[in-house]
């Protein structure tokens, strides 16, 4: 198991934690890691971009002259492709770009990427994250005082105040243990967890 050290709020170390390497111990994929970005990122896709094709485009019914005798080239309608104000060659239509992953192949691909994390020396636990109000400064000084710019905070409870309190800073992005994906672990740099979130998470995927 790697034992991890535990902060608090003010950045000194109070306790360590062992992480469970049915978790975050286990061999890196990174061909389900890549599956799972590249799944995520498909799925947020709208696919609501539309071009006319020439059979859409108004107009053109009527051929613009005759097919010989005039010196130009032959066309057939004014809205062809080649013409300006014409259909658009194999037009973009709506389609859905989502596809699925299996849950195994999930399960595996999220325990990677936070393997990757503990092997990078990236990860840093705090025993708890409270603020009495919400307050954009003293959670900008929580980050500070753990040496932390670009971080996914993963909370355990629904901690209104830390989570309003961090949407302002554009380096950080909160989650809970329920909402936390390959994705968002891998774009920040640094993974921030409650030691609660921290017992969750391994109560959940191990």
């Amino acid at each position: 198991m790697a034992k991890v050290s535990v902060y608090n709020m003010e950045g000194k170390e109070v306790d360590t934690i062992d992480l469970d390497d049915a978790v975050f111990g286990v061999e890196v994929n990174e061909h389900l890691v890549h599956m799972a970005v590249v799944q995520q990122l498909a799925n947020k896709r709208q696919g609501t971009q539309k071009a006319r094709t020439r059979s859409e485009v108004r107009g053109g019914g009527r051929k613009p002259w005759r097919q010989k005798g005039t010196g130009h080239a032959r066309q057939g309608s004014i809205r062809a492709p080649q013409w300006t104000g014409g259909g658009v060659v194999f037009a973009p239509v709506p389609r859905d770009y989502s596809f699925k992953m299996n849950k195994k192949e999930k399960r595996a691909a999220l325990k990677s990427a936070l393997s990757s994390k503990v092997l990078e020396n990236k990860i840093v636990v705090v025993d708890e994250l409270k603020l009495d109000e919400i307050k954009t400064k003293e959670f900008a000084k929580v980050m500070d005082n753990l040496k932390v710019e670009k971080a996914l905070v993963v909370l355990e409870d629904d901690n209104k105040n830390v989570v309003a309190s961090a949407k302002n800073i554009p380096t950080v992005k909160t989650a809970s243990t329920a909402t936390i994906n390959v994705y968002d672990i891998l774009k920040y740099n640094t993974l921030v967890l409650t030691k609660d979130a921290a017992e969750s998470i391994q109560e959940v995927y191990a």
